[in-house]
């Protein structure tokens, strides 16, 4: 089965062609990066128009290098939650008028499964039940997935995600937008032990996360230091806080596998990127003796192979949508968004 699929669920235009939920016969990604960076993140109105500009001309593009007509495809998959309500809707609808026009199934998909199924584009092998840390712009979770299309949220940040503080500290460091991959090679050499930084634990809730106060301590501590006339070591600060996001979620996943038993662990998102966060969970699946899938990191950002991937899955689940399928801001993971009312 061949999925055609849309992603647009903040700033990256993308569109591709999937086979059987494993296989990449295309993959066509348009960032607006360049043009966010001018504003030190993303502009949600500017996000929507880049789509609707950028839409067509990547479905084209995604057709071609994939040497088909869109007659050919079996399927339209767009993601439809959770994102920018803006944006979706560009994606959505497009989806959705090509699926109608062609008479072929229109599948919505939930933006977080998608980066989840992106490792079943790199692991033939990978398959439920596992666990995954799901790290990203707007989402830190641990999330336990019993099937394809069932997932159980073990834990979840309370305030902000592990990639908004990412971004926030960046800014306020000059590293500049993306803050991943800006914090990332800033960190390359830097002493992590010479700042200290919080470590945020939730009461009663061990396996939860909380991002808020690292990003305000690294803020402050800038700021102090800019009061007082002192240089900040931006590198050894851009480490510290490398190392305190790692400490806060490497603990947690090891809890959940010692709570589950489970041995198959994946982590998803922008933030398994980040390469101290990809070492200490190589360091952890080997004190665990754990299988660890991480993806390739064209994988970890936002794209449209990954929604085509879970797309399949969901169209084998029955989960297909409408014409009057709608677009939604936010979405729990566990939710069937073909049901989905507001």
């Amino acid at each position: 089965m061949r999925i055609l699929a849309i992603e647009s669920s903040c700033d990256e235009t993308a569109a591709a062609v999937i086979e059987d939920g494993r296989k990449i016969i295309s993959n066509i990604v348009d960032s607006q990066v360049e043009t966010h960076a001018l504003y030190g993140g993303v502009v949600p109105e500017i996000a929507s128009r880049r789509h609707m500009e950028a839409v067509v001309r990547v479905t084209d593009l995604a057709f071609r290098k994939a040497g088909m007509q869109p007659q050919e495809i079996d399927a339209v998959a767009a993601t439809c939650a959770p994102g920018l309500i803006g944006a979706l809707l560009v994606g959505a609808n497009f989806g959705k008028s090509l699926a109608f026009s062609l008479s072929k199934p229109f599948i919505p998909v939930h933006h977080i499964r998608g980066h989840i199924a992106a490792n079943y584009l790199a692991f033939p092998e990978l398959k439920p039940p596992f666990l995954t840390l799901v790290a990203s712009g707007g989402h830190s979770l641990l999330v336990l997935v019993k099937s394809y299309t069932s997932f159980k949220i073990l834990g979840g940040t309370r305030d902000d995600a592990a990639g908004e503080a990412f971004d926030k500290v960046a800014r306020v460091l000059g590293a500049g937008y993306p803050g991943g991959p800006k914090i990332d090679a800033m960190a390359r050499g830097g002493d992590a032990q010479k700042y200290t930084l919080p470590h945020s634990k939730v009461k009663d809730a061990p396996l939860d996360f909380s991002f808020s106060g690292l990003k305000t301590a690294v803020i402050n501590l800038a700021h102090n230091a800019g009061q007082k006339g002192e240089e900040i070591d931006k590198p050894a600060l851009a480490a510290a806080f490398c190392r305190a996001v790692v400490d806060t979620f490497v603990p947690r996943l090891e809890l959940a596998v010692r709570e589950t038993d489970i041995r198959d662990i994946v982590c998803s998102g922008g933030v398994a990127a980040n390469s101290w966060l990809r070492k200490a969970l190589h360091e952890m699946a080997s004190r665990l003796n754990v299988q660890l899938y991480l993806p390739p990191l064209n994988l970890c950002g936002d794209n449209a192979a990954m929604i085509g991937s879970q797309a399949y899955y969901e169209y084998l689940a029955g989960n297909c949508g409408t014409t009057l399928q709608n677009a939604f801001a936010t979405a729990d993971i566990s939710e069937n968004i073909c049901t989905k009312i507001s």
